[in-house]
Protein backbone atom coordinates (compact mmCIF):
# COMPACT_ATOMS: atom_id res chain seq x y z
CA UNK A 1 0.00 0.00 0.00
CA UNK A 2 1.02 3.60 -0.39
CA UNK A 3 0.09 7.26 0.20
CA UNK A 4 -0.47 9.54 -2.78
CA UNK A 5 0.52 13.20 -2.56
CA UNK A 6 -0.66 15.75 -5.10
CA UNK A 7 1.94 18.53 -5.14
CA UNK A 8 0.25 21.69 -6.40
CA UNK A 9 2.13 24.89 -7.11
CA UNK A 10 0.22 28.03 -6.13
CA UNK A 11 -1.64 30.05 -8.78
CA UNK A 12 -0.23 33.05 -10.62
CA UNK A 13 0.78 35.70 -8.09
CA UNK A 14 1.06 39.46 -8.20
CA UNK A 15 4.37 40.76 -9.56
CA UNK A 16 5.28 42.59 -6.38
CA UNK A 17 7.78 42.19 -3.58
CA UNK A 18 6.82 40.41 -0.37
CA UNK A 19 4.05 38.04 0.61
CA UNK A 20 1.68 38.71 -2.28
CA UNK A 21 -1.79 37.51 -3.29
CA UNK A 22 -3.04 35.70 -6.37
CA UNK A 23 -3.99 37.61 -9.49
CA UNK A 24 -7.39 37.17 -11.12
CA UNK A 25 -5.82 34.61 -13.42
CA UNK A 26 -4.31 32.86 -10.40
CA UNK A 27 -7.75 32.60 -8.80
CA UNK A 28 -9.10 31.07 -12.02
CA UNK A 29 -6.23 28.57 -12.01
CA UNK A 30 -6.88 27.66 -8.37
CA UNK A 31 -10.57 27.06 -9.03
CA UNK A 32 -9.74 24.91 -12.06
CA UNK A 33 -7.29 22.87 -10.01
CA UNK A 34 -9.82 22.39 -7.24
CA UNK A 35 -12.31 21.08 -9.78
CA UNK A 36 -9.69 18.75 -11.30
CA UNK A 37 -9.03 17.15 -7.92
CA UNK A 38 -12.64 17.22 -6.70
CA UNK A 39 -13.26 13.59 -7.65
CA UNK A 40 -10.25 12.36 -5.69
CA UNK A 41 -10.76 11.17 -2.11
CA UNK A 42 -8.55 13.81 -0.55
CA UNK A 43 -7.97 13.40 3.19
CA UNK A 44 -6.13 16.66 3.83
CA UNK A 45 -5.11 19.91 2.14
CA UNK A 46 -1.81 21.17 3.51
CA UNK A 47 -0.31 24.54 2.61
CA UNK A 48 2.80 26.66 2.85
CA UNK A 49 2.25 29.71 5.10
CA UNK A 50 2.68 32.22 2.25
CA UNK A 51 -0.44 34.05 1.10
CA UNK A 52 -0.41 32.82 -2.50
CA UNK A 53 -0.41 29.19 -1.37
CA UNK A 54 -3.00 29.75 1.35
CA UNK A 55 -5.35 31.38 -1.16
CA UNK A 56 -4.85 28.54 -3.65
CA UNK A 57 -5.34 25.91 -0.96
CA UNK A 58 -8.59 27.51 0.20
CA UNK A 59 -10.28 26.63 -3.09
CA UNK A 60 -9.09 23.01 -2.95
CA UNK A 61 -10.11 22.59 0.68
CA UNK A 62 -13.55 24.14 0.17
CA UNK A 63 -14.30 21.77 -2.71
CA UNK A 64 -13.58 18.78 -0.49
CA UNK A 65 -15.27 20.15 2.62
CA UNK A 66 -11.91 20.38 4.40
CA UNK A 67 -9.92 22.96 6.34
CA UNK A 68 -6.51 24.13 5.16
CA UNK A 69 -3.72 22.91 7.43
CA UNK A 70 -0.59 25.09 7.47
CA UNK A 71 2.82 23.43 7.48
CA UNK A 72 5.85 25.73 7.47
CA UNK A 73 7.96 22.97 5.92
CA UNK A 74 6.16 23.67 2.63
CA UNK A 75 7.44 27.24 2.33
CA UNK A 76 9.69 28.27 -0.55
CA UNK A 77 13.48 28.14 -0.10
CA UNK A 78 13.49 31.97 -0.34
CA UNK A 79 10.99 34.71 -1.13
CA UNK A 80 11.61 38.07 -2.78
CA UNK A 81 11.26 40.52 0.07
CA UNK A 82 12.94 38.41 2.75
CA UNK A 83 15.92 40.75 2.46
CA UNK A 84 14.98 44.43 2.67
CA UNK A 85 15.86 46.64 -0.31
CA UNK A 86 16.84 43.65 -2.46
CA UNK A 87 16.03 44.26 -6.13
CA UNK A 88 14.35 41.55 -8.17
CA UNK A 89 17.52 41.18 -10.25
CA UNK A 90 19.56 40.64 -7.09
CA UNK A 91 17.04 38.09 -5.85
CA UNK A 92 17.19 36.15 -9.14
CA UNK A 93 20.99 36.14 -9.05
CA UNK A 94 20.99 34.66 -5.55
CA UNK A 95 18.26 32.19 -6.53
CA UNK A 96 20.30 30.97 -9.50
CA UNK A 97 23.41 30.57 -7.37
CA UNK A 98 21.43 28.46 -4.89
CA UNK A 99 20.10 26.32 -7.75
CA UNK A 100 23.57 25.43 -9.02
CA UNK A 101 25.21 25.26 -5.58
CA UNK A 102 22.83 23.07 -3.54
CA UNK A 103 24.60 23.73 -0.24
CA UNK A 104 24.75 27.52 -0.63
CA UNK A 105 22.57 29.37 1.88
CA UNK A 106 21.14 32.69 0.62
CA UNK A 107 21.98 35.82 2.66
CA UNK A 108 18.26 36.58 3.14
CA UNK A 109 18.01 33.85 5.76
CA UNK A 110 16.35 31.40 3.40
CA UNK A 111 17.42 27.79 2.95
CA UNK A 112 19.85 26.06 0.66
CA UNK A 113 18.42 23.69 -1.95
CA UNK A 114 19.46 20.69 0.11
CA UNK A 115 17.91 21.98 3.33
CA UNK A 116 14.70 22.92 1.51
CA UNK A 117 14.51 19.44 -0.02
CA UNK A 118 14.98 17.89 3.42
CA UNK A 119 12.07 19.99 4.73
CA UNK A 120 9.71 18.65 2.09
CA UNK A 121 11.01 15.12 2.62
CA UNK A 122 10.26 15.46 6.33
CA UNK A 123 6.74 16.77 5.68
CA UNK A 124 5.96 13.97 3.22
CA UNK A 125 7.09 11.24 5.59
CA UNK A 126 5.35 12.82 8.56
CA UNK A 127 2.00 13.12 6.78
CA UNK A 128 2.37 9.64 5.30
CA UNK A 129 2.86 8.23 8.79
CA UNK A 130 -0.20 9.94 10.22
CA UNK A 131 -2.60 8.86 7.43
CA UNK A 132 -4.07 5.48 6.55
CA UNK A 133 -2.54 3.58 3.67
CA UNK A 134 -4.29 4.41 0.42
CA UNK A 135 -4.94 8.02 1.48
CA UNK A 136 -4.52 10.98 -0.88
CA UNK A 137 -3.16 14.31 0.36
CA UNK A 138 -2.75 17.67 -1.37
CA UNK A 139 0.33 19.77 -0.65
CA UNK A 140 -0.01 23.35 -1.93
CA UNK A 141 3.51 24.66 -2.17
CA UNK A 142 6.06 26.30 -4.49
CA UNK A 143 7.74 25.39 -7.76
CA UNK A 144 11.22 25.85 -6.40
CA UNK A 145 10.61 23.57 -3.44
CA UNK A 146 9.14 20.84 -5.62
CA UNK A 147 12.13 20.83 -7.97
CA UNK A 148 14.58 21.08 -5.07
CA UNK A 149 13.08 17.91 -3.63
CA UNK A 150 13.00 16.03 -6.92
CA UNK A 151 16.60 16.90 -7.84
CA UNK A 152 17.87 15.88 -4.40
CA UNK A 153 15.78 12.69 -4.22
CA UNK A 154 15.76 11.04 -7.64
CA UNK A 155 18.62 10.00 -9.89
CA UNK A 156 19.11 12.27 -12.89
CA UNK A 157 18.35 9.38 -15.26
CA UNK A 158 14.87 8.98 -13.76
CA UNK A 159 14.24 12.73 -13.92
CA UNK A 160 15.31 12.87 -17.56
CA UNK A 161 12.77 10.16 -18.33
CA UNK A 162 10.13 12.64 -17.16
CA UNK A 163 11.69 15.64 -18.88
CA UNK A 164 14.95 15.62 -20.91
CA UNK A 165 17.66 17.81 -19.34
CA UNK A 166 15.59 18.03 -16.16
CA UNK A 167 18.35 19.47 -13.98
CA UNK A 168 19.38 22.12 -16.49
CA UNK A 169 15.77 23.22 -17.05
CA UNK A 170 14.52 22.85 -13.50
CA UNK A 171 13.75 26.52 -12.85
CA UNK A 172 11.01 26.53 -15.48
CA UNK A 173 9.45 23.09 -15.19
CA UNK A 174 6.68 23.66 -12.62
CA UNK A 175 3.98 26.03 -13.97
CA UNK A 176 1.49 27.74 -11.70
CA UNK A 177 -1.22 25.37 -10.46
CA UNK A 178 0.41 22.38 -12.13
CA UNK A 179 -0.17 19.02 -10.43
CA UNK A 180 2.64 16.57 -9.66
CA UNK A 181 1.87 13.12 -8.30
CA UNK A 182 4.27 11.70 -5.71
CA UNK A 183 3.70 8.30 -4.14
CA UNK A 184 5.20 7.30 -0.80
CA UNK A 185 5.41 3.50 -0.82
CA UNK A 186 4.90 1.34 2.24
CA UNK A 187 8.67 0.88 2.58
CA UNK A 188 9.22 4.64 2.68
CA UNK A 189 10.56 4.97 -0.88
CA UNK A 190 9.29 7.62 -3.29
CA UNK A 191 7.83 7.13 -6.74
CA UNK A 192 7.12 9.93 -9.20
CA UNK A 193 3.91 9.70 -11.21
CA UNK A 194 2.16 12.49 -13.09
CA UNK A 195 4.55 15.41 -13.47
CA UNK A 196 3.69 19.13 -13.64
CA UNK A 197 0.38 18.44 -15.37
CA UNK A 198 -1.60 21.48 -16.57
CA UNK A 199 -4.24 19.76 -18.73
CA UNK A 200 -6.90 20.98 -16.32
CA UNK A 201 -6.01 24.63 -16.96
CA UNK A 202 -8.07 25.19 -20.10
CA UNK A 203 -7.98 28.77 -21.45
CA UNK A 204 -10.52 31.03 -19.80
CA UNK A 205 -13.53 31.84 -21.97
CA UNK A 206 -13.92 35.43 -23.14
CA UNK A 207 -17.71 35.13 -22.97
CA UNK A 208 -19.34 37.42 -20.43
Amino acid sequence: MSITFWLVRHGLKESKIGDVSLTGEGIFQARSTAYALSKRKIKAVVSSPLRRTQETAAFLAHTGGLEVVEDTRLRERANWGDLSEQTFEEFVAVWDRCTWEPDYTPPSGGDSVRIAAMRLDSALRDWADRCEQGSEIVFVTHGGLITDFLVCTFEEEKLNAVCPDFVALQNGLIPECSITELIVEGDGSFRLGLFADVCHLAPRSNNK
